[in-house]
């Protein structure tokens, strides 16, 4: 029987048939088969939201999460988004008639009429925001959308949109090692109610302990795929903190992955954490962070770690 659903975690699609939005990788990340594994593992462990783009692997998430709905019969929560192109060479953005054309396409490979939340993927700036708000509003109005957010954001950014309209979400990276969300986008979502999601929580896997000081990365991780958003890592500032890390994990009899998960569960500001995994078993830190009380050490930690 499936766990009780887990309110805290998400299941990250997004190397579904590719690499994220990257056009270069799509058909690599999990074939359809590891795809259903993956969906079938986080269901059986209670996670009930599953999220996606209509890029990723260039619309190969959003068909296996559609083919995995209709062939068992659950449901989750599901996000989907728009912005980046879906080949090399094709049009990206959020002007109101790609919005519309871009989420009919969506809900015809998910098979589904509506769903829970549609977000902008990045900041378009050839589109003014008040038009994107619109559509929005549009989709909600008619039923086709639970709710709509904004991902990748600035705080700048996110003050224009909750003056605009009503985005009910926000997705940024965040992690022990990625702290912009902390100027400002934080504040601005416990202000005004927009819930926080935190994705890429374990830093492209930095946060795992599996780069190494004075060792090649290993194949097929994200360091060999799409290494441009995580090199400035590679600093010996940064294997000192993951030594930190790595102590406070032993300290607890859990893994690195657990630990970084922990951190950001025990955070009130953080609605929902993002996770990405390539196999069932990496989905074992969540089951850690379930059980693991940080208390006097998470502000420690924070700090050891804010680079």
């Amino acid at each position: 029987m499936p766990l009780p659903a887990i309110e805290r975690f998400v299941l990250g699609c997004g190397n579904f048939g590719g690499i994220g939005s990257a056009p270069e990788l799509f058909g690599q990340g999990e074939d359809e088969p590891a795809a259903f594994a993956l969906m079938d593992a986080a269901w059986e462990l209670g996670i009930r939201w599953f999220d996606t783009a209509d890029a990723y692997g260039g619309g190969r998430s959003e068909t296996a999460i559609g083919r995995w709905i209709a062939a068992t019969g659950n449901r989750p929560r599901l996000t989907t988004k728009t912005f980046n192109p879906m080949d090399t060479g094709e049009d990206s953005g959020l002007a109101p008639d790609r919005i519309l054309r871009q989420f009919s396409s969506s809900l015809e490979r998910l098979g589904l009429e509506c769903v829970d939340f549609y977000l902008a993927h990045a900041p378009d700036p050839d589109t003014p925001l008040a038009e994107t708000i619109a559509t929005f509003e549009e989709l909600a109005a008619d039923g086709r959308i639970g709710a709509y957010g904004v991902s990748n954001v600035d705080a700048e950014y996110l003050d224009e949109a909750v003056r605009l309209g009503r985005p009910a979400l926000v997705q940024n990276s965040y992690s022990l090692l990625d702290r912009d969300a902390e100027l400002g986008v934080l504040t601005i979502c416990s202000e005004h109610g927009v819930g926080f999601q935190a994705y890429s929580p374990l830093a492209g896997g930095w946060l795992t302990g599996k780069y190494r000081r004075d060792a090649p990365p290993p194949n097929g991780s994200r360091m060999t795929l799409r290494p441009d958003p995580y090199l400035h890592l590679q600093d010996e500032r940064v294997y000192g903190a993951l030594d930190a890390l790595a102590e406070v994990a032993r300290g607890h009899d859990t893994s690195m992955a657990g630990v970084a998960l922990a951190w950001l569960a025990a955070d009130p500001r953080v609605s929902q954490i993002v996770v990405g995994p390539r196999r069932p078993d990496h989905l074992d830190p969540v089951r850690e962070a379930l059980r693991i009380e940080l208390s006097a050490e998470r502000d420690k930690l924070g700090k050891e770690l804010a680079l």
